[in-house]
């Protein structure tokens, strides 16, 4: 997919009220399928303004209904993490987000996943070895007015013969944290509906569908719409937005939601991706658009959803911007709930962990 030329900037800081406590061990640190269970296994959380119920996703078409609308995103993973070294050590680069071929936003983080965070004494003019002979220099912080010391993200421009996408797919592998110890293949990370690579991190929410359930889905009268947008790097400190991100929405997906909305059925949003790209071609009037381009909207108090009635979801950290989306869609109350019903039940944490069904109260 093309993008705009401009290059995004960072959006503003957010906050959510939504407040609990992660237990020791409540993150997944492997795919169901390693822990023995199918994809679509994992527990399911299902809640609304009146009720909290504990299922597996294998039964989400017990609480969808014929005319319901579920879009996905389908945006596949890239192997976004490969070697380098700076300074005579060696470390680790996040390919994030691409804006020409050579252009990208990345980050400079530590060899050893357990060491937290990017690199801090990272600065402008560094030249990275890539695996492939080329190598990467930053060029500036990002975003552009941020500490020129510290920054998470910065501005790069590779050079060198071939092309980022082949090297990634030679050289790379997926972006892991701490809390996955092991390394996975790249199928792990890619969920049914991924047909155009380009996240840096997997679009997780759909990653307990499989081939069946969308069958099953489909035969109950559930209709299935696509969106596209990429994902950077999602390790946000609490508190911080998402940063800009491509995305893509067709006139055929802008007429089926309309559709859905107009004979009474419910748009449901699989991943907080999805929210993000409908929500920016909703117009004030309720209608939906197609469009493309780059997103820097950030649900809250001051702008709530348009368009979607509820959303598939894993599960977020603390403090994570994520939250804040949820509550402009579902309300507080409702999150709330939920979350508090997680810990309780000790549902498990991020990528390989469980999902939610969160419908607005």
């Amino acid at each position: 997919m093309s993008v705009a030329t401009t290059r995004p900037r960072l959006s503003v800081t957010t906050a959510t009220s939504v407040r609990f406590e992660l237990p020791i061990h409540s993150a997944a640190t492997a795919p169901p399928e390693q822990r023995g269970l199918s994809r679509d296994q994992v527990r399911l959380l299902v809640a609304d303004g009146t009720r909290t119920e504990h299922a597996r996703f294998r039964d989400l078409p017990r609480y969808l209904r014929p005319g319901d609308l579920l879009v996905v995103n389908t945006s596949g993973t890239l192997p976004a993490a490969v070697d380098t070294r700076r300074a005579g050590r060696p470390a680790v680069l996040h390919f994030s987000t691409q804006l020409s071929e050579n252009t990208w936003f990345v980050e400079l983080r530590h060899a050893d996943p357990r060491a937290h965070g990017p690199l801090p004494d990272a600065t402008v003019g560094d030249r990275l070895p890539l695996p492939d002979g080329s190598a990467l220099t930053l060029v500036a912080p990002h975003p552009a007015d941020g500490p020129r010391a510290g920054s998470r993200l910065w501005l790069a421009e590779r050079t060198g013969p071939g092309r980022v996408a082949e090297m990634l797919h030679r050289h790379g592998r997926p972006i892991r944290y701490d809390y996955v110890p092991a390394r996975w293949p790249l199928r792990d990370y890619q969920t049914v509906f991924a047909a155009h690579p380009g996240s840096a991190e997997m679009p997780s929410a759909a990653r307990p569908f499989t081939a069946d359930l969308v069958a099953r889905l489909v035969t109950r009268g559930v209709a299935i719409a696509p969106v596209l947008l990429h994902t950077g790097v999602s390790s946000q400190e609490a508190g911080e937005p998402p940063y800009q991100e491509p995305y893509e929405v067709t006139a055929a997906t802008a007429r089926l939601v309309a559709a859905t909305r107009a004979g009474g059925s419910r748009v449901i949003a699989v991943g907080t991706t999805v929210v993000r790209a409908l929500e920016t071609v909703a117009g004030e009037d309720g209608r939906v658009r197609p469009g493309r381009g780059w997103t820097d909207l950030v649900l809250g108090p001051g702008r709530p959803a348009r368009l979607v009635d509820a959303i598939v979801s894993g599960l977020h950290a603390p403090g994570a911007s994520h939250l804040q989306l949820l509550e402009a869609v579902i309300g507080n109350d409702v999150v709330q709930r939920a979350y508090d019903a997680a810990v309780q039940r000790g549902y498990l944490w991020h990528e390989f962990g469980d999902s939610s069904l969160l419908l607005r109260g």
